[in-house]
């Protein structure tokens, strides 16, 4: 079998450069900063998470009911026209199930 060298052909684009070119030194140097940022990250969302958890438990040792703790922090999030429009779904079901008073 006898291949002409010239119908070979490798794409230049996606081999990596040329050992001591320093555009792949920093990309490396790029890529590990971004990486090791992520994983730092990471670790603090744990931490929060930790502590939320923690927050919810001594609120709960108190007597406070962490359900509506938790909706309370979700409503809080919310804008005010989305949240009285979800008020007032609320309240036309619970009227339709006889709920309100």
């Amino acid at each position: 079998m006898n291949i002409n060298s010239t119908s070979i052909r490798i794409d230049t684009r996606d081999a990596p450069p040329p050992p001591g070119d320093n555009s792949s030194k920093f990309a490396a140097d790029q890529l590990r900063a971004l990486v090791e940022r992520i994983e730092r990250l990471e670790e603090d969302r744990r931490a929060v998470g930790n502590d939320i958890a923690e927050t919810f438990r001594k609120a709960k040792v108190n007597g406070y009911h962490v359900g509506a703790l938790r909706t309370i922090v979700r409503m809080r999030k919310m804008n005010a026209n989305d949240l009285a429009e979800q008020e007032a779904i609320l309240d036309t079901y619970k009227h339709a199930l006889g709920m309100l008073v």
